[in-house]
């Protein structure tokens, strides 16, 4: 196993051979971007790259002795407090989606792609840019004050005077909504490590289950009231939610005093010293590429020929959605006990069976989309959880971090995914869409069998 370099809170930090005091930390790993091109380690005693963290002992084995001086339960209310701000934080990039009629109504054709895209755009600089700070900052009180930052930025949208306000608004709400994933990785920080499977799992079926019906609520809102009153509604949720932080999460006090650029350095190191985590990244990105190659393209086959749905028939498959989102507690129990290699494994083959049955049937049959949908969801999900827990085993004090390469990955390959089934549906029908499904839920499939790391949760 390779040296430790900065061990906070230790009288003596080894730097590559030297040492350093305890109040020269800091400044140690603010040292210019030469240093980290050393090789300098950021807060951790990170695993070795050719080893996963179980090889010869268990995770709990690598957790650095300054994590343990923080033993703060998770009790049954933070983990509502955490599962309801997960989904209630991630349902504000989503609410736009059903009501993009009435706002091009109001500020004409360019806003259908200003605004779902700035709040998207926002999120993932959210998580590149603010999840990291969790490693090194309270997360209680990061959350807090994303929230009542959204409160204001939802209330801009509910008020705003033209399109350029209105899209500004939707970027940061974009930015402050990754307050969802602060959560995830605060509940697998307080969470034994026996159970972290299963916690993470329950969180994770809020914020699915609040992606999944952010917009049910906001069209069945937007319908009755307009789109304006639904962002206003939404803004008090937000406070809500800041309040629900405040009276159910634990007190963690800083315990990684680096720099902003010294954390945003380590998240590269992460990605390259962490042979689990890069796994991880690859299997889980593959199923989201499928993912959203499907739902890019539903729409566009259920409301033509010979289906004729409208727009809200479309949306009810999402509905159907939200059993597999219920499926993430039992993959993360199932990850608790066999570990996580044969959750992705069959959650990844679940994947690819589901673009069979869509290819099969999924042209001329609802029931076999329904099917697919619900094998998508369910398989995606339910590797997802088993992916996540396994990555926040590895670094227990980086999990901010670990979580922002992990949901960067996805992003990227989400967005590949998304246009290569749109190209598909366009040039060759809807068996293009499902060739495009199958060769990146096959592809995850391998991965996943050949994963050297076996039990690495």
């Amino acid at each position: 196993m390779r040296a430790a370099s900065i061990a906070y809170g230790a009288a003596a930090i080894p730097v590559k051979g030297r040492t350093a005091s305890r109040q020269g930390c800091i400044a140690a790993a603010c040292r210019p971007a030469r240093s980290a091109r050393r090789g300098w380690r950021l807060g951790h005693t990170f695993p070795s790259r050719r080893y996963g963290p179980d090889h010869g002992a268990s995770a709990a084995a690598n957790r650095p002795a300054l994590d343990s001086a923080v033993t703060t339960s998770l009790d049954a209310k933070a983990r509502l407090g955490l599962t309801l701000i997960a989904g209630g934080a991630v349902a504000n990039i989503y609410y736009n989606q059903p009501l993009l009629g009435l706002i091009v109504a109001e500020f004409g054709d360019r806003a259908a792609l200003w605004v779902p895209t700035t709040a998207l755009v926002g999120y993932g600089l959210g998580i590149v840019g603010l999840v990291p700070l969790g490693d090194a900052l309270p997360r209680r009180a990061l959350i807090v004050w994303q929230c009542l930052g959204l409160a204001v930025a939802l209330l801009a949208v509910g008020l705003a005077p033209n399109l350029a306000s209105l899209a500004l608004a939707h970027l940061v709400v974009g930015v402050l909504a990754c307050a969802a994933q602060q959560a995830v990785p605060f509940a697998a920080e307080l969470a034994p490590d026996a159970s972290r499977g299963r916690v993470v799992g329950q969180v994770m079926t809020g914020l699915l289950t609040g992606i999944l019906l952010a917009r049910t609520a906001s069209g069945f809102l937007g319908a009755h009231l307009g789109w304006r009153p639904v962002f206003l509604v939404a803004s008090l949720l937000a406070l809500a939610m800041a309040g629900i932080a405040r009276a159910t999460l634990p007190h963690t006090p800083q315990t990684h005093p680096l720099c902003y650029r010294a954390l945003m350095l380590s998240i590269l190191h992460l990605a390259r010293s962490q042979p689990v985590l890069r796994t991880a990244s690859l299997s889980q990105a593959l199923l989201f590429a499928a993912f959203n190659a499907f739902w890019a393209t539903l729409a566009l086959l259920v409301e033509g020929p010979p289906f004729g749905l409208t727009a809200a028939g479309a949306g009810l498959f999402g509905v159907i959605g939200v059993c597999g989102a219920f499926v993430a507690p039992i993959s993360g129990r199932f990850t608790d006990r066999k570990g996580a290699k044969p959750v992705v494994l069959g959650g990844s083959l679940m994947v690819a069976l589901s673009f069979v049955v869509l290819w099969a049937g999924g042209a001329w049959s609802l029931i076999a989309v329904a099917i697919g949908v619900l094998l998508i969801d369910i398989g995606m999900n339910g590797a997802l959880i088993a992916n996540q827990t396994r990555a926040y085993a590895l670094v227990p004090g980086a999990r901010g971090r670990i979580n922002t390469v992990l949901f960067t990955t996805l992003f990227v390959f989400g967005a590949l995914g998304a246009y290569a089934g749109s190209q598909a549906f366009l040039l060759v029908g809807w068996p293009g869409v499902c060739a495009v499904g199958l060769v990146f839920s096959a592809l995850a499939v391998v991965v996943a069998a050949r994963d050297p790391h076996g039990r690495a949760s």
